[in-house]
């Protein structure tokens, strides 16, 4: 490990509980700071609505350190959008927001489109299919933000056990991202989970990003951001365990040529492969292949958007 990247480890890695809620009042009081939670949703009724009650009951009326939750719908086919509301949260459906632009499928995408319709200083995220949630997983992400005006982007990190056995999850992260992260972007390395749905960025940062749709988003956003602000701007916070429904080794397939994909995109922009990725079922003759589209488009930094400069000189 590069001792750049251990001297980081040490100064800007912390655990939720190094700030207290009070410290955290008082921060956002003294700077003015707004915080919104995002919530990324489609198709989590099983979910979204405990995830809201919580960030609502304790980091809103117990405490006002959340100023709104927005649950951006992507088009869900069950109850989402109900629950989420009945729970508190602001809804809006992925396809009402920029409607001048056509909305593709894709994480990224609902989180890009999310700026036009959130307004705090501060932008946390937070995956819809998380169960046992703790409001750690916000405060304890956006407490950095609030209290260290050098930093600019918070990771959580977290045990996120599979099957019963703890730290066996995240596959795609050990056998895609870490490799990736090392061998090509190795400040990177200290973070322990750097495709991890929970994360708080400021929005002047976010403004400046571009945002890969799909599964490569949180990669993207963290190499740019390495580049935009530098590694002393980006920091994790421990938050304990992460539980949460684990996909299926071929969703597992596609996430991962999304997030090469992605990072193909920084290396060596104009020298590509083609971005498809083949899978094999077996069929009553025998293995047969299913051929997938890689996530290739990304929206631009959303400061380029005439809707949202409008919206910020209004």
């Amino acid at each position: 490990m590069l001792e750049e990247v251990e001297r980081w480890l040490n100064a800007r890695s912390w655990s939720a509980g190094d700030r207290t809620v009070r410290q955290l009042l008082s921060a956002k009081h003294a700077t003015g700071q707004s915080v919104s939670v995002v919530l990324p949703a489609l198709d989590e009724e099983a979910t979204v609505g405990d995830i809201v009650t919580v960030i609502r009951r304790e980091l809103m009326l117990r405490v006002p350190l959340v100023d709104e939750i927005v649950v951006v719908d992507s088009g869900s086919s069950d109850r989402t959008s109900e629950v989420a509301a009945a729970a508190g949260a602001r809804v809006v459906h992925r396809d009402s927001i920029l409607p001048r632009i056509p909305a593709v499928p894709g994480k990224g995408e609902v989180l890009w489109r999310s700026l036009l319709v959130t307004g705090g200083d501060i932008v946390c995220f937070v995956d819809a299919d998380l169960r046992e949630f703790s409001a750690d997983f916000v405060s304890g992400i956006v407490g950095p933000l609030l209290t260290d005006p050098d930093v600019h982007l918070v990771k959580a990190m977290y045990d996120r056990p599979l099957g019963g056995a703890a730290g066996q999850g995240g596959r795609v992260t050990e056998l895609m991202a870490r490799p990736l992260l090392n061998l090509h972007w190795p400040r990177l390395a200290g973070f322990v989970q750097p495709l991890g749905g929970e994360y708080a960025a400021r929005r002047s940062l976010l403004e400046r990003l571009p945002f890969p749709v799909g599964y490569g988003v949180e990669l993207g956003m963290l190499v740019d951001a390495l580049h935009l602000v530098g590694l002393d701007a980006l920091a994790q916070v421990d938050v304990g365990v992460r539980v949460h429904r684990h996909q299926d080794g071929r969703a597992l397939g596609r996430m991962a040529a999304a997030i090469y994909r992605t990072a193909q995109l920084r290396l060596a922009r104009g020298h590509l492969v083609r971005p498809t990725l083949t899978q094999f079922e077996r069929g009553a003759d025998g293995f047969e292949p299913r051929t997938y589209a890689v996530d290739t488009e990304e929206r631009p930094p959303m400061a380029e958007i005439a809707e949202y400069a409008a919206r910020k000189a209004a």
